[in-house]
């Protein structure tokens, strides 16, 4: 399977330069809060700042460089604009997928009959992509392949890994794969921060030293990681591509009229949203299988958590109970200025006949919240107690616990 990838360096600070809130020029470091919402850290920073990597915490980057402006990254802005630009790219080819933030592959099986040569297919690519966002592409058999084609893209057209390349000096070829991969850091493998320290303690820096090694060794120390890691190095990727999917995501979000810690003001805006949500036509006779909360504070901090339905959605008192147990197990950052919601799938109600006696309605409705409370903390949260060997002498063997459904 031939793929084509898109990256765009450094994207966030890109979506700041755009919208002119950074200078193009300018020392500047994204900074935001990581999952567990505990410590600030670096989620993209301008490139005349080299020592820096995404992901490490704030203090260590101030360490590294004290002289930098601090901005609070807008991850839904970035994201908003990312959406925007694979709609675009959707109407050249309908097979893209582009789940990281500024990386996007693109299937370019089939596109021959569209296109006459894939220098055009990238020209088409690169006008629905702003100059400011400095598009790199690289074509190769395989995710990680195309990757790296197009992250050493520059260094490709310069021929400095003894490549060809055609006439419109756009589509990049490597002579030899072994040779392009043997001397690359082993910072560009998709593997976990912690694999990466690991291969750093052993002192194994390129991928030419993880070719040489052996599997065995490597799985014991890495796990499955460590099999995975050995096929990139000698330039194999099965992983599949993940196009988007064709539902439709709707999204809703309120600017308050002064900030507020306030707990029911935050729900009161909450359920507007939701209200505004399900007024729409593409919500008739649907639930909500998946939603997406989002806040921005007043000092710009974001807070983010996505909530699942087992069973879809229907109404809004069933979301608003939902949403009200997860910001008081997830308090927010700060003081609230903005708030919004993403609803990202949708899904018909299962046909069930309700039983006219109040008795067994109560039992169905005490059933639904037991379901959703497994649903949140992840596991079976209630239990009854069921005979397993009645006749065996050792009370603990006589009954078990057996998840109440």
């Amino acid at each position: 399977m031939r793929l084509l990838c898109v990256l765009l360096p450094h994207f966030p600070l890109r979506c700041e330069v755009q919208r002119q809130t950074a200078g193009e020029g300018a020392t500047i470091v994204l900074q935001s809060k990581d999952e567990a919402g505990s410590q600030k850290i670096v989620l993209d920073f301008s490139p005349s700042l080299e020592r820096l990597q995404p992901g490490m915490t704030l203090q260590e980057a101030l360490s590294l460089y004290g002289e930098v402006d601090l901005v609070q990254a807008d991850i839904p802005y970035y994201r908003s604009v990312f959406n925007g630009m694979l709609d675009k790219l959707e109407e050249k080819s309908p097979m893209i997928e582009g789940t990281e933030l500024g990386c996007a592959y693109i299937d370019m099986d089939g596109l021959q009959f569209l296109y006459k040569n894939d220098a055009a297919f990238i020209k088409a690519i690169r006008r629905v992509i702003p100059e400011v966002f400095k598009a790199r592409t690289g074509i190769a058999e395989g995710k990680f392949l195309a990757y790296l084609m197009a992250r050493y893209e520059e260094d490709i057209c310069h021929k400095k890994y003894g490549q060809i390349t055609n006439a419109d000096d756009m589509v990049t070829g490597i002579q030899d794969i072994g040779a392009f991969l043997k001397g690359l850091p082993c910072d560009v493998l998709p593997i976990s921060a912690k694999s990466k320290s690991k291969l750093r303690d052993y002192g194994i820096k390129t991928l030419g030293q993880v070719k040489n090694l052996a599997q065995g060794p490597l799985q014991a120390q890495f796990g499955p990681e460590g099999n995975r890691m050995l096929e990139l190095a000698r330039g194999y990727d099965s992983t599949p591509l993940y196009p988007r999917s064709m539902e439709e995501t709707i999204e809703e979000s309120v600017t308050l009229s002064s900030v507020t810690v306030s707990m029911e003001s935050i729900l009161a805006a909450i359920e507007s949203l939701i209200a505004k949500t399900f007024d729409r036509d593409i919500l008739k006779g649907k639930g909500i299988r998946s939603l997406v909360l989002w806040t921005r504070g007043w000092n710009g901090e974001h807070w983010e958590r996505t909530l699942q339905f087992k069973e879809p959605a229907m109404g809004i008192k069933s979301i608003a109970s939902r949403l009200k147990l997860i910001m008081e197990n997830y308090p927010q950052p700060g003081p609230v200025e903005q708030l919004g919601i993403r609803i990202i799938r949708l899904g018909y109600a299962d046909g069930r006949q309700k039983s006219l006696f109040s008795e067994v309605r109560a039992k169905d409705h005490l059933m639904e919240d037991i379901k959703q409370l497994d649903l949140r903390l992840g596991n079976h949260q209630v239990f009854k107690i069921k005979e397993v060997e009645p006749w065996s002498r050792i009370p603990e063997r006589r009954y078990a616990l057996m998840p109440l459904d």
